[in-house]
């Protein structure tokens, strides 16, 4: 006696098909979570590899008191740790203020504020190093182009600026605000384009004058874009290595060393890693409250939104 067998529709069968394969009430199929891991596992590996591991490692290289005690005692690191200070705190409120001022300037419709614009971006544009390799020909004081301009113009001559420790940081400085201020002058830009041209119609039309509509308008809107610009740049800064090496080169007598050539240079030149890598650690009570500052501003402005 055959036995009888009960044909199953189609989409019946591709249904419970599909059913063996679904492990979550999320919809997904397991094959979906197989291709999600295959592509998220490399990302992990490599954040894992290039991330966490030399993190931990920096630590573990920096963990020795006694690299403290000897770093402390050296009369070198108490200059970085001064020249630092200055390197920031005079650096950063020069190129932010100085952006700021400049991106009002750039809101001009005139046709040559727009190519004066380009021509302004270019430092920032190019690349670090022939940047502040030039800069560092410029300050030069027998062959530099300064000197040689103070020479034929008014019959000056000028200084050794890099012979010389607070000419040598100044010199640094200038070279720091050159490269970056276009930069944050593009933000800023961006800032004010953003503010509604209402606010300055009706500003206008109860009489507010240039200075009153800043005052009132502009700067209420922009002042926490100025905040958070001057937190970021003052972490950048803090780890900024191009413009002492390639300008002054730390010297005279590594007298214009910051925290972070200084580092480089115990690793590197005095062959003393482990020394260059508790030197670095050392500015994280400057860059942990500040990371934690911007954090914590960020989510207040999305809040706001």
């Amino acid at each position: 006696m055959g036995t009888t067998q009960r044909a199953v529709p189609i989409g019946r069968a591709a249904g419970a098909t599909r059913q063996r394969y679904r492990v979550w009430h999320g919809g997904l199929l397991a094959s979906d979570y197989a291709w999600a891991l295959g592509f998220a596992i490399p990302y992990v590996v490599i954040f894992l590899l290039f991330v966490i591991y030399p993190i931990l490692y920096g630590f573990y290289l920096g963990s020795e008191p006694s690299l403290y005690s000897h770093l402390f005692a050296d009369p070198r690191y108490s200059t970085a740790l001064v020249n630092t200070l200055v390197y920031v705190g005079i650096g950063v409120n020069l190129h932010i203020i100085g952006a700021f001022l400049l991106s009002g300037f750039f809101m001009r419709k005139r046709w040559w504020v727009k190519a004066l614009l380009v021509l302004y971006i270019l430092p920032w544009a190019m690349p670090a190093l022939p940047a502040f390799i030039s800069l560092h020909w410029f300050f030069d004081g027998q062959y530099g182009m300064l000197n040689n301009l103070l020479y034929s113009l008014f019959g000056i001559d000028g200084p050794v600026y890099l012979n010389y420790r607070w000419l040598g940081m100044a010199c640094n400085i200038t070279a720091y605000v050159w490269k970056n201020m276009p930069f944050w002058t593009v933000i800023f830009l961006a800032g004010r384009m953003a503010i509604p041209q209402e606010l300055y119609e009706a500003a206008a039309v109860d009489g507010a004058t240039g200075l009153v509509r800043f005052t009132n308008v502009t700067w209420p809107l922009m002042a926490n874009l100025y905040f958070v610009c001057t937190l970021l740049s003052t972490i950048f800064t803090l780890g900024d290595f191009n413009a002492v090496y390639f300008v002054s080169g730390g010297g005279p007598n590594m007298s214009t060393e910051v925290l972070a050539t200084l580092g480089i240079r115990y690793a590197y030149t005095l062959s003393l890693p482990r020394l260059g890598v508790a030197e670095v650690l050392t500015a994280l009570p400057l860059m942990i409250p500040l990371v934690f500052i911007l954090m914590r501003k960020l989510r207040m402005s999305e809040r706001q939104l």
